[in-house]
């Protein structure tokens, strides 16, 4: 029988998925291994994880990584690939990890250019830790720290990481995507492997930002979660290409 399909190497033989059931973790994960396996560059790569669901990611992993301290995932990786510099480095955090307590360096090291590449999950809120509001949390979307709703006179607005990462002069490539259904998925796919070839060529800071769901957090379902992505999520972070060098 012809194998049209199999588990990437890059996630362990003995594992299966414990994120919740509709996060898109798993998903993101199996297709950074793909793409990794593709590129052939499995065996010269590290990845740097942040705190929270992101940190998870360690349990599945098959090849090198290591846990920065909440929100210095792009400093790490920063030393990383400024003393190895023929590793293929890349960052996995969350919003709150990328956002919120690595804001300073995250946008210092895209305002540099490191050749890193970053992989941003935006579920609009913090996972593991609680379901605390998150700066990607959207206007009126309910949390544990904001039981009422966010609101913009109390709490801000949500903060569009592509945008402002956009208004720096070096990044190459900034892009935001989703796997709310099979045609992003493979979208996501091909930006994830654009980020990490550009990598490679030495074009310099490149993120992919992954627009998914938190079903647990966000009280539904994972069905109820994708229309919620689809309703909500993406009118207040369109999806696309904000910058390729």
């Amino acid at each position: 029988m012809e194998l049209l399909y199999k588990r990437t190497k890059t996630i362990q033989e003995d594992k299966v998925s414990g994120f919740c059931p509709g996060c898109m973790h798993s998903t993101v994960i199996k297709l950074i291994g793909e793409v990794l396996e593709e590129l052939d560059v499995v065996s010269r790569t590290a990845c740097v994880l942040g705190i929270g669901c992101c940190g998870l990611h360690m349990d599945y992993m098959a090849y090198d990584n290591i846990t920065a301290p909440h929100g210095r995932a792009c400093a790490v990786a920063t030393g990383i690939k400024r003393t190895n510099p023929d590793t293929l480095v890349y960052t996995y955090q969350g919003d709150g990890d990328f956002a919120s307590i690595g804001l300073a360096e995250s946008v210092s090291a895209a305002n540099r250019g490191e050749n890193i590449s970053v992989i941003f999950i935006n579920n609009g809120i913090y996972g593991m830790t609680g379901g605390q509001m998150a700066p990607t949390t959207l206007l009126g979307m309910k949390a544990s720290t904001a039981p009422f709703g966010r609101k913009a006179e109390e709490h801000g607005y949500p903060m569009h990481m592509c945008e402002i990462l956009d208004r720096l002069e070096a990044p190459a490539y900034l892009v935001r995507t989703s796997c709310n259904n099979p045609a992003n998925v493979m979208k996501t796919k091909n930006a994830i492997k654009k980020a990490f070839q550009n990598q490679l060529d030495g074009k310099g800071f490149s993120m992919v930002e992954i627009v998914t769901g938190c079903p647990t957090n966000w009280g539904m379902d994972a069905l109820a979660s994708l229309d919620y992505i689809e309703e909500k999520m993406l009118k207040e972070f369109p999806l696309g290409v904000i910058r390729d060098r």
